[in-house]
């Protein structure tokens, strides 16, 4: 009898288990990718810039490994309202759980709740189509925003919101969302680092875009873009700064918005009565190697405040889950005999789409290890028998193939790029010939 296994998320990191799977076993095996959406590829559909193809267009290499034979896709099925951790250990071998890093870290500042002050990964649900997010959820009447902090997530957010709605036609962003970004009364965005720029996250690459800008004028000021040697430090970092030095000579052009990247602040309350006003900012220094305030402040206005200061899981019904690493415990990807985990839920927000894959196979290897060190008796139940005796219907890959070709079709009917995403869970459901979610 084949092994059976099933990898909860469909993102890269479960995509990778489940090519892992096929690649080192010697036995057969049948995998099932279980996702609570009816699409595919997690971060990489969901997560990674419209503007960024190159990147994804890591989407065809885990479509092909979807399509492998032994591999399913089961959408519209979730974890801890369809089926539980006891169904699946009763229907598979061996479960693997692959739902990444799902929400942002909070600054936990005074304010921080008040209408205005979203999460940076809702805003990038929003333009990237998530169906968990409505298309409505973001006016852009704000003359002035500050995003607070200096990553890639950070970079691709004010990137966004510093184009124009005709630089963004060509890509996937949802009509609806493109015409959010077209009635933009944005101005002003500060992007705002605790650190200097020699701390700060975000890439070289993803660094220079922003100078490259064709509607905003970038700006650092000279006393926190520093002026010490950077002759020790990496290539990358040092390109960072020179880069970032480069911007403080710079004359600005008089173009429609402004970016203003900013260093050694540090936000300490978010100020507003019924919405966000402004940030109060302290200002930071290093001392034995941490950050602390050194008692001057400044107060940035801003009528929407992003934060972006790092993604953590959140945990699994059933699933053991460290509340102060936002991981789960494991060894090597063991959580315990039958359950497994890979990717960020496994390792934290660390390394590149890529890094999952040598996580997934270092989950796998474990895994099979067990089983062959410990044969498990046969499973006694099976998904699919469950699933109908509870009215579940999973969105089939097939059905995923509907929603693409809807998407496509689309962005012909507009006249743009090669697919413009649906927006909302209806649409995609109609999109696979069904008039409601699945139970």
């Amino acid at each position: 009898m084949p092994l059976r296994v099933a990898i909860v998320g469909s993102g890269p990191a479960g995509i990778y288990t489940a090519e892992a799977l096929t690649k080192q076993s010697v036995d057969p095996v049948e995998v099932d990718v279980i996702e609570r959406l009816p699409t595919p590829y997690g971060l990489v559909r969901y997560g990674v810039a419209p503007d960024h193809t190159s990147i994804k267009s890591i989407a065809g290499y885990l479509r092909r490994v979807l399509e492998q034979p032994g591999i399913r896709f089961l959408g519209g099925v979730e974890l801890g309202r369809h089926v539980t951790v006891d169904d699946l250990s009763a229907c598979y071998d061996a479960v693997v759980y692959c739902t990444g890093a799902m929400v942002d870290r909070r600054m936990n500042i005074p304010g921080e709740d008040l209408p205005g002050s979203v999460a940076a990964t809702d805003f990038v649900n929003w333009y990237c189509g998530h169906p968990d997010v409505p298309a409505d959820a973001f006016t852009l009447d704000s003359t002035e925003v500050a995003v607070i902090g200096v990553g890639n997530v950070a970079v691709d957010v004010v990137r966004i919101l510093a184009k124009t709605a005709g630089e963004l036609r060509s890509t996937d962003v949802p009509e609806e969302v493109l015409g959010a970004l077209a009635d933009s009364q944005v101005k002003a965005i500060h992007m705002i680092g605790r650190r200097g720029p020699e701390h700060a996250k975000f890439t070289l690459k993803e660094l220079r875009e922003l100078g490259e800008l064709a509607n905003a004028d970038v700006s650092v000021r000279a006393d926190e873009a520093g002026d010490s040697d950077v002759s020790a430090l990496s290539r990358q970092i040092r390109g960072n700064v020179e880069v970032l030095r480069g911007w403080a000579a710079r004359t600005p052009a008089g173009r429609p918005r402004r970016l203003d990247v900013r260093f050694w602040l540090r936000p300490v309350e978010i100020i507003g009565t019924d919405r966000v006003e402004g940030v109060r900012l302290e200002r930071t220094a290093l001392s034995d190697g941490k950050v602390v305030g050194t008692g001057v402040f400044e107060t940035i206005p801003a009528g929407m405040v992003l934060r972006s200061v790092g993604y953590q899981s959140v945990p699994l019904p059933g699933v053991p889950f460290d509340e102060r690493s936002a991981t789960v415990p494991n060894t090597a990807g063991r959580i315990a005999r039958g359950q497994y985990v890979a990717g960020w839920l496994k390792r934290g927000p660390t390394g590149v789409i890529g890094t999952n894959k040598s996580d997934a196979a270092e989950t796998v290897r474990t895994l099979l290890a067990d089983l062959a060190a410990e044969p498990a008796p046969p499973p006694a139940a099976r998904l699919d028998d469950l699933l109908a005796e509870r009215g579940v219907r999973p969105i089939t890959y097939t059905e995923w193939l509907s929603i693409e070709a809807a998407e496509a079709e689309r962005a012909r009917s507009l006249g743009r790029g090669e697919r413009v995403k649906l927006v909302g869970l209806a649409a995609m459901l109609a999109a696979c010939g069904r008039e409601q979610a699945p139970a």
